[in-house]
């Protein structure tokens, strides 16, 4: 089971990218989805979940009206659409599975989830 992401890049404050997350050896279906960001020297944080269940996604407050998770089912590969992206937002952007309803989760410097990626670099400056 992998998941491979792609899409981090240098982007100006105000700028937009778009992550992919594709699966290799298996199916999205029944996983719940979720991309986490972590930079130097912080905790890992869950930015967005698309529920196992019913594809239903949330969002961590920060980035509530600028970031989009989605899953592309005839290309089986899931997105995270960011806009207006933030001088505080650079990290490694992560995708992450885990088999059933619900997110993994992050408890302070500890994250349980059953897959992740390798990470994605983003990267905002002027």
């Amino acid at each position: 089971v992998q998941l491979v992401e792609s899409g981090g890049d240098l982007v100006q404050p105000g700028g937009s990218l778009r992550l992919s997350c594709e699966p290799l050896g298996f199916s999205w279906e029944n996983y719940a989805i979720a991309w986490f960001r972590q930079a130097p020297g912080v905790e890992r944080e869950r930015v967005s979940c698309l529920s196992g269940s019913d594809g239903r996604p949330d969002y961590l407050d920060a980035v509530k009206g600028r970031f989009t998770a989605y899953r592309d089912s005839a290309k089986d590969t899931v997105y995270l659409q960011m806009n207006n992206l933030k001088p505080e937002e650079p990290a490694t952007y992560y995708c992450a599975a885990n088999d059933g309803p619900a997110c993994g989760y992050c408890d302070g410097w500890v994250c349980y989830n059953d897959y992740w990626g390798q990470g994605t670099q983003v990267t905002v400056s002027s």
